[in-house]
């Protein structure tokens, strides 16, 4: 055997696991593109389109108070780190309604005029947000809270996982337009 055949010889093996390692690296590579990181956000079917909203009870959503506020609502609320923009709501749609998000997020709802809250009364635990008191009333994978010291009530169901940003931003609003009153905790 001459030294160069030796050479060559050597070279074949060294040659297919420098290509096998190569070839393994883009395949991994290509695999993890494909299936992602496991921890993005899908769309979810059902996310996009119209709203549905049911009709509830909303006796005050023709009100003055009502229209401002509806007209003052900015039109992006923050769901955890990303911006939900204003969601339409299908015909026919319940007066004084707004819908915040997309097709990664469930919708932040926010109703004007409903009545008063039988959960609140001289007992309730009330938060306050920018100078707003709030009552919470617990859901199943959402929370329903309600200003209750303006002179309408304001009902804003935001998602468990979508942080406090919507309440803080509808707080400040609401603290700008609407005058504070005293908490009615017995029914008129």
């Amino acid at each position: 055997m001459t030294q160069q055949e030796s050479t060559s010889a050597l070279s074949r093996p060294l040659l297919a696991a420098v290509g096998l390692a190569v070839l393994l690296a883009i395949g991994v590579a290509t695999l993890g593109l494909v299936l992602g990181t496991g921890n993005q956000s899908e769309d979810v079917p059902g996310r996009t389109g119209p709203l549905a909203l049911v009709s509830i009870d909303a006796p005050d959503a023709a009100s003055q108070p009502c229209t401002s506020l509806i007209e003052k609502l900015p039109v992006g609320l923050p769901s955890g780190k990303d911006m939900l923009p204003r969601r339409e709501i299908a015909s026919p749609a319940p007066p004084a309604a707004v819908a915040w998000g997309d097709a990664k997020h469930d919708p932040v709802v926010l109703r004007c005029g409903l009545p008063r809250p039988s959960e609140l009364t001289a007992t309730s635990q009330l938060r306050v947000i920018s100078d707003v008191q709030w009552l919470q009333l617990p859901g199943s994978g959402s929370s329903t809270w309600v200003i209750v010291d303006r002179g309408v009530y304001v009902a804003l169901t935001v998602p468990d996982d979508a942080g406090t940003g919507a309440l803080q931003d509808v707080s400040t609003t609401v603290r700008d337009l609407l005058p504070k009153q005293p908490v009615k905790t017995e029914a008129r």
